[in-house]
């Protein structure tokens, strides 16, 4: 259902908001994230654009989080990247099929729920887990 990229920038995300207004540059992230720099680097692009990050260049630069962690969801950060397709209409173009036949409507129902798991869980609450691994980063 998420692709890698969308994986990819959570691991991202996650570990920056483990060092909250502290600025990591691309290079020390993809070392952290296990994430290949060139591809890293497109997806914090993306991340910035989609108002989750800020970048800025120079000896002191990297990226950071421009919300905070407990108010970032995991949707936030899908959406940043791609947004879940909902299935509005038969996606074969049937005319004759006005609403979702019952594959694509339960199909859509299963993204719609996925949707809303992804909207209850915060960055912040990963990172307040009480386990010893860092989520989605070495530690």
């Amino acid at each position: 259902m998420l692709s890698k990229t969308h994986e990819y920038a959570l691991r991202a995300v996650a570990c920056l908001a483990g060092q909250p207004h502290k600025p990591e540059s691309a290079d020390h992230l993809a070392e952290k994230t296990k994430v290949p720099r060139r591809y890293l680097t497109r997806v914090l692009q993306d991340l910035t654009a989609g108002g989750i990050l800020k970048s800025r260049s120079g000896p002191k630069g990297g990226y950071e989080l421009i919300t905070d962690p407990s108010e970032l969801s995991i949707l936030d950060i899908v959406s940043a990247i791609a947004p879940m397709e909902r299935i509005n209409s038969c996606p074969l173009g049937l005319k004759s099929h006005t609403s979702l036949c019952p594959l694509h409507a339960e199909l859509d129902r299963v993204y719609a729920e996925a949707e809303a798991a992804f909207a209850r869980v915060t960055i912040g609450q990963l990172l307040e887990s009480t386990t010893t691994i860092v989520p989605l980063c070495e530690s």
